[in-house]
């Protein structure tokens, strides 16, 4: 099908991007082409550089923050290590009830150290961030798309002094976001921003860079990768580059292809086409909208998939999420499996 100016070779049903984007053919062929280029011995380890810095800048344009903020990874677990990591013992993290682990787990892993972790109600959260050193939440929570409200946590933060840490994994790419204000934005690319899996970003505001060590110092977080190669002393990059991992070299050629088509899209009309089609599926089964463009249903897993939806299960329901690619067809196919 083609939608918002690109082709997906994508199956009629298929709302599962909250598990797994489909990548644009464009993404895909450029995924291919480095393959191809890798089987035939043609590629050399320079050669995915610019993949990186173009992926990296359009990471920074979706997030609302510039190319230099931002860090390379491999998962969104992986670079949270390193928030946690720099937290001082004994550090107060507040998050909500149900939040995904990748988001939690790695504040949760220093509790040897005395930090604690106190989850509360995502409706309920702005109220409880005095007391807290950082707060750590999802943009749009993964098991039912429920969203934070990011105007009241700004305000609560910047009341206390608390820091924040936002995940962006499954808003990005269906929705406006500028989230300059916030100490940390993490995200990984191989659901909404349809890129293979194997890319993650983390924006790092400059107050909060010494509050992040490098405690996966590598030769590419070096000033020049290709210099640092070998022996001491320890030779950092400047700046958030500091905290890069060595790239996965395909998934970055991907995602420097996918995130900058998403950041040429009017996001104002991608998240209105994705929301359209999630609220006319809520609209049909009698219940009320909400304004995201992923939907949790009290259904049969088993009955929806033989109605020809993709979708996952996640904390008891049935999942389903819409994106570019996504239509009318495919809301009529879970609002008849429910007839």
């Amino acid at each position: 099908m083609h939608a918002f100016g690109a082709d997906f070779d994508v199956p009629a049903g298929y709302l599962n991007t909250t598990s797994i984007g489909i990548p644009p053919a464009h993404v895909a062929d450029a995924v291919l082409t480095a393959v191809g280029d890798w089987s035939r011995g043609m590629a050399a380890p320079p050669d995915f550089d610019h993949a990186v810095h173009v992926a990296r800048g359009a990471f920074g344009q979706l997030v609302g923050v510039p190319r230099e903020h931002v860090a390379i990874g491999a998962s969104v677990s992986q670079l949270i290590a390193t928030v946690a990591a720099g937290l001082p013992d004994g550090a107060k993290v507040l998050t909500v009830e149900g939040e995904f682990t990748s988001t939690t787990f790695p504040f949760a892993a220093q509790a040897h150290r005395g930090v604690e972790v106190t989850e509360v109600p995502l409706a309920d959260l702005a109220a409880h961030v005095e007391g807290h050193d950082l707060v750590t939440v999802s943009v749009v929570q993964s098991a039912d798309g429920t969203q934070a409200d990011l105007d009241a946590l700004r305000a609560a933060a910047e009341a206390s002094g608390a820091q924040v840490l936002l995940d962006v994994t499954q808003a990005a790419g269906w929705r406006p976001l500028r989230l300059d204000w916030a100490d940390w934005v993490v995200g990984a690319g191989y659901k909404w921003l349809l890129s293979p899996r194997g890319a993650a970003w983390l924006a790092v505001h400059p107050r909060a860079l010494e509050r992040t060590p490098p405690i996966a110092a590598n030769w590419y977080a070096g000033d020049d990768p290709w210099k640092s190669v070998y022996g001491l002393p320890l030779r950092l990059a400047a700046g958030a580059r500091s905290l890069d991992i060595s790239p996965v070299w395909f998934a970055q050629v991907g995602a420097a292809v996918a995130l900058p088509y998403l950041a040429s899209l009017d996001l104002g009309a991608v998240q209105a086409h994705c929301v359209k089609l999630a609220d006319t599926l809520l609209t049909r089964l009698g219940l009320p909208e909400r304004g995201s463009a992923i939907v949790a249903l009290d259904a049969d897993g088993e009955r929806i998939a033989q109605a020809g939806v993709k979708a996952s299960n996640r904390a008891g329901k049935v999942r389903v999420g819409f994106h570019l690619y996504s239509s009318l067809s495919d809301v009529e196919l879970v609002s008849d499996a429910f007839e």
